[in-house]
């Protein structure tokens, strides 16, 4: 390969490596793309950004440690 192929680039990349460089990187953003997207649907679904009328309710979660002291106060 000669310097006379990678002239008109500005990237210094052949036609070939560019559109395969473009199609990896297209691949990546989409994927990464699609990963935000399932993340923040969870994190919605597990603590709304918009508050409703009552604030923020109480979720399971929160309240775990009571469902561990009563566990244990049983078993124990």
């Amino acid at each position: 390969m000669t310097t006379h192929d990678r002239e008109g680039s500005l990237s210094g990349l052949t036609e070939r490596e560019a559109k395969e460089f473009h199609s990896i990187f297209i691949a990546s953003f989409i994927g990464f793309t699609v990963i935000a997207i399932i993340a923040h649907f969870l994190v919605w679904q597990w603590r709304p950004w918009i508050p409703g009328p009552h604030g923020y309710v109480t979720g399971f979660l929160d309240n775990a440690h009571i469902g561990v002291k009563m566990l244990t106060s049983r078993i124990g």
